[in-house]
């Protein structure tokens, strides 16, 4: 019997999804307005914007990045030369802009803020997913997220081969050890959340030992996280849970040295919370030229 393998959720972006929360990011970068550009360039002024990698990179944002424009300037034109999920060389342009030079100058660092941010996360997800490559797990995100961008970091793990765990609280149930201490113990927390279980989309609940392993079993959840287990830990509770239809996640310490042992290990799941709260900055930039005098 195999377990279940469609438990892990992917996230899609739709520009209303993110252009309200890119009204408010201008807001706060424009302040009372751009006073260097508006002093330095005149108001018809047209320019040409190249987005640029500096640096191998997976691309993940041009949309969201290219919406500051239009937020600027409705007459934006766009040339999209790359998709999200590319992997760029140093030198390749995913995409070109053209129009009004004060909104391309206005939007250039929030712009790039979003991409250098999405593109680094989907970079370093894809790492992790090359290193467990060939095996049977799932590299996975956590809630470790930039408050406010939670929706945009999701899709860009996402756009890196990965997948999302729970969206938000009310996503699914995940029993915690501070949980588990709350409700008296492993068998008693599975019980309560009981009355809650039709709403989540999983059940999961945390152990630290085998012992606490086999209390999970006994109650049966969908998913058993293994939080700071060795590979050799994680491989000895594939064995216990045998041909069960429970998914084991491995969690805490996971870094791209030991990825692929936890994978090899057994793991269904392999949780990152680095992907997200770590994950450096990809290096892009725009280069901006006048189109007329």
């Amino acid at each position: 019997m195999e377990r279940k393998s469609s438990l892990p959720c992917r996230t899609a972006l739709d520009p209303a999804d993110y252009r309200e929360l890119i009204e408010h990011f201008l807001k706060e970068d424009l302040g009372v307005g751009d006073l260097t550009t508006e002093a330095t360039v005149h108001e018809g002024q047209r320019a040409l914007g190249r987005i640029v990698a500096k640096a191998p990179l997976v691309l993940a944002g041009c949309d969201v990045a290219v919406e500051v424009f239009r937020l600027l300037d409705s007459g934006v034109s766009v040339e999209a030369k790359c998709r999200d999920g590319d992997r760029l060389r140093p030198g390749d342009e995913p995409a070109i802009v053209a129009g009004r030079a004060r909104a391309l100058l206005s939007g250039e660092r929030l712009a790039l803020n979003i991409l250098q941010r999405l593109a680094g996360i989907a970079t370093l997800t894809r790492q992790f997913v090359d290193a467990v490559a060939g095996t049977a797990a799932k590299i996975l995100d956590t809630r470790k997220t930039t408050p406010g961008l939670r929706s945009l970091e999701k899709y860009a793990v996402t756009v890196g081969g990965g997948y999302n765990h729970r969206r938000d609280l009310g996503d699914a149930i995940l029993i915690k050890e501070n949980h588990i201490r709350m409700a008296g113990g492993v068998k008693q927390a599975l019980e309560a959340v009981k009355a809650q279980q039709s709403r989540a989309r999983f059940v999961e609940i945390e152990v630290t030992t085998i012992e606490e392993l086999d209390q999970a079993l006994s109650r049966a959840p969908d998913v058993i996280l293994l939080d700071n287990m060795t590979p050799g830990e994680v491989r000895e509770a594939v064995q216990i849970v045998g041909h069960r239809k429970i998914i084991l996640e491995a969690s805490g310490g996971i870094t791209l040295l030991n990825a692929r042992a936890y994978a090899e290990a057994g793991a269904d799941w392999i949780s990152v919370g680095a992907l997200t709260h770590s994950a450096p900055a990809a290096d892009l930039s725009l280069e901006i030229e006048p189109l007329n005098r």
